[in-house]
């Protein structure tokens, strides 16, 4: 509930928010996965590397544009911000619609770059209007709710995306992704205005300097940059955990198209789950206790992961859900991913709270793209050093391994250094 005792999918101040996000979130996810199916199963040449470098150009704009969408969002109004990069976003997914229709790649990552622009300028936006509509005490669980809707576009994006790849083609892509572009727009419309927040700032044309700017006031605050460093870690390991997952289903779980889209179904829903726990747990606190259990069961979970499937031979032949699921080896890759999804809602949703709280009214939505500009740093490394790694022939296992061990030393550092909420 809101601070006028209504629920906070009912609220006014609210439910605008959730469903932009929701509706935005869709259509970036239902681009990805049918780009992914394009390229995983028509048998590209390196397509592996190339799912990899899908989320490195859907994440890159991240690193370079959300200073300037942090500098827009504190100086005009975030209801106008998330209104004018939803109306552009429709012409973008339009451009998609061409590029599935003759199943160009080229044209698909031109689009999948827009879509990642224009959510790099909306990010500093979506995350920066939750204090100025919600009382400190109800961040945890509109962030959850974000979270939550997030992951559930995500999780019917991937599967509306798996069937338009699969047997869609460009009639079933195209109306869907039009719709929810335009349904993302008119959701904005209806977000409360949230005022000026510094309308004296002057917004720079030189984003190289904004970007390296907002990434000083971080360092510049200890509790901000713990914030931040932390956050960083949890999209880092998402990226990877998402690249690798469809080549892993496929090659050695042995998962046809359809028991790839479930076991990424499962992983979204698992992260919902995991967020929902995070927002009950803190009983409107700041806990970070639950961001230091959240990561080491990250860690744990995506270890077992890559010891489950390591020497296994590659799949000769591709099988639904129902008999991957009955193979002992199916089986404990859902458990592990579910666990490693839900440890991913404990260690995010405090983290990402306290930042909000700890980030002055006036600077809010800068310090928000300051967060993302290191978050998509994290990404784009971790993407490109994963493509790198998979192209000197290190396997999935073994990714998955060092991934886990990496983020077990990371809960360490979190637990040694967490501050204060």
């Amino acid at each position: 509930m809101d601070a006028t005792g209504t629920p906070l999918l009912l609220s006014r101040r609210f439910a605008p928010l959730f469903w932009c996000q929701f509706f935005a979130a869709f259509n970036d996810n239902f681009l990805k996965t049918a780009l992914i199916f394009l390229i995983l199963f028509r048998e590209h040449a390196d397509a592996e590397a190339l799912i990899t470098a899908a989320s490195a150009i859907f994440i890159a704009p991240y690193f370079i544009l959300s200073g300037l969408g942090g500098e827009l969002a504190d100086r005009y109004d975030k209801a106008r911000v998330a209104q004018a990069a939803k109306f552009v976003e429709i012409f973008v997914a339009a451009l998609a619609v061409w590029g599935y229709a003759r199943e160009s790649l080229p044209i698909l990552f031109t689009a999948l770059a827009g879509f990642g622009v224009l959510a790099s300028l909306f990010g500093p936006m979506k995350y920066g209007i939750l204090p100025d509509h919600l009382p400190r005490e109800k961040l945890p669980a509109g962030n959850a709710l974000i979270e939550g809707a997030t992951f559930v576009a995500i999780l019917l994006g991937t599967i509306a995306g798996g069937l338009a790849a699969h047997r869609g083609g460009a009639f079933g892509f195209a109306p869907l992704v039009i719709a929810f572009a335009l349904a993302a727009w008119i959701a904005a419309l209806f977000i409360p205005p949230s005022g000026e927040r510094a309308p004296h700032l002057s917004v720079r044309v030189n984003i190289i300097a904004s970007t390296l700017a907002m990434l000083r006031h971080l360092r510049g605050d200890a509790r901000l940059w713990w914030g931040a460093l932390v956050t960083s870690w949890f999209w880092l390991v998402g990226i990877v955990v998402l690249s690798l997952l469809p080549p892993l289903i496929k090659t050695l779980i042995g998962g046809d198209q359809s028991t790839v889209t479930a076991y990424l179904a499962l992983f979204t829903v698992a992260v919902g789950i995991g967020s929902a726990l995070a927002a009950r747990l803190s009983h409107g606190r700041i806990v970070l206790g639950i961001t230091v259990a959240g990561s080491a069961l990250l860690g744990a979970f995506a270890i077992d992961l890559g010891i489950a499937t390591l020497g296994v031979a590659s799949a000769t032949a591709w099988q639904p859900p129902g008999t991957v699921l009955a193979t002992s080896i199916g089986l404990r890759a859902a458990i592990d991913l579910c666990g490693l999804a839900i440890a991913g809602g404990l260690f995010i949703v405090p983290a990402f709270a306290a930042v909000q709280v700890w980030s002055a009214t006036d600077y809010r939505a800068r310090t928000i793209a300051g967060v993302n500009v290191l978050n998509a740093g994290f990404m784009t490394a971790a993407t490109v050093v994963v493509a790198l790694l998979q192209k000197q022939g290190v396997t999935l296992p073994v990714l998955f391994v060092g991934l886990g061990v990496l983020t077990l030393l990371v809960a360490a550092a979190v637990w040694i250094t967490k501050p204060k909420p």
